[in-house]
């Protein structure tokens, strides 16, 4: 829901101010419609549905997968492909995967979102929208900002959206904000009250290979990442979460983890190793055997590190590489200043 245009249409129909906080509550329940808000005027009701749509967003497709994540793609009201997932886990927790953007400007070589032609950064509402759906669905309480584009190239329009998320249920505490290292957005998070965390998707502390998998590497270099991080550490006094694509000989050996446990301080950063989900890319996931391997190898340097769990895979549902195969690659200027 555009709020902003629900509180244009209200100020032009001579409506009460609170008739948005109104509106909102019942969109932030669950609502489906318009029609569900008994308190507000069955005409006044009327007047907004025909004048202000209640979602930003359409469902193109849905798809449930056997450990029932749910993928689901939508489109802009200009036609742009937004996709959004919600993962339910034993403990309970049913946890959000957002998009900030349609497409990426970014080119990481091993993610199915960086084959697409970028499009443009989402609107507070329409990444409020995504959570919505789920939320018309079930209750959520967990939000991870991992889809479809880099939040920090969009921040103000994340943070935006962040600030409405605890009325859905999902407290700042439980919000995450992924990056690949755009260390502007880092340093403009840090500074925000709101004590959300950060994750960092590293997948390789060697400054070559994380810059062959990364090209943003070249712009923002390992070194000045992992500083800005520390400093966020410094600032907010939460972790940081490293997330880390397990791809077969190419990240995962021995040396590899040693490098990594080397340029990361054990007070500041956990370490998530992600089993990877393939996509049209070259690579291929690592086993098992190399993954547990890594970990300990990890733990041994005193590093904590765990595995994520696996999910929606036969509906291409994993964070970080949702598949959207509707664009082609963008183009390396992107990434020029």
């Amino acid at each position: 829901m555009d709020l902003s245009a629900v509180e244009d249409r209200l100020k032009e129909l001579e409506e009460p101010a609170y008739r948005a906080g109104q509106i909102w509550r019942w969109t932030a329940q669950g609502a489906s419609g318009y029609d569900a808000m008994t308190d507000v005027p069955l005409r006044l009701r009327e007047r907004l549905d025909a004048a202000v749509p209640f979602t930003t967003l359409s469902l193109e497709h849905q798809a449930e997968a056997k450990d029932g994540t749910v993928k689901a793609l939508f489109r802009t009201h200009d036609g742009r492909p937004v996709e959004a997932v919600l993962m339910c886990y034993r403990d309970g927790r049913r946890s959000l995967c957002l998009s900030s953007q349609s497409g990426c400007p970014l080119t990481c070589t091993f993610c199915a979102t960086g084959q697409m032609r970028f499009a443009r950064n989402l609107t507070t509402w329409e990444i409020l929208d995504q959570a919505l759906h789920f939320r018309r669905i079930d209750r959520v309480d967990h939000a991870v900002f991992m889809g479809m584009g880099e939040p920090m190239m969009n921040l103000e329009n994340v943070l935006g959206a962040c600030r409405r998320l605890p009325d859905l249920g999902i407290t700042h505490r439980r919000t995450a904000i992924s990056t690949v290292g755009w260390i502007p957005g880092i340093e403009q998070l840090a500074a925000d009250p709101m004590p959300i965390r950060l994750a960092l998707s590293l997948h390789a502390a060697d400054q070559a290979l994380r810059s062959e998998l990364m090209p943003v590497n070249d712009r923002y270099p390992v070194p000045d990442v992992i500083a800005a991080c520390e400093a966020y550490y410094e600032r907010k006094r939460r972790k940081v979460f490293i997330e880390y694509v397990m791809l077969a000989g190419v990240n995962d050996s021995h040396v590899q983890a040693v490098q990594l446990a080397e340029v990361l301080d054990r007070r500041v950063f956990k370490v998530n190793l992600i089993p990877y989900n393939p996509t049209a890319s070259p690579y291929e996931g690592s086993s098992p055997k190399a993954i547990e391997a890594f970990r300990s190898e990890l733990e041994r340097h005193g590093l904590d590190a765990t595995v994520r769990l696996t999910r929606g895979r036969e509906i291409d549902a994993a964070c970080g590489q949702l598949a959207a195969r509707v664009e082609p690659r963008p183009s390396p200027e992107l990434l020029q200043p």
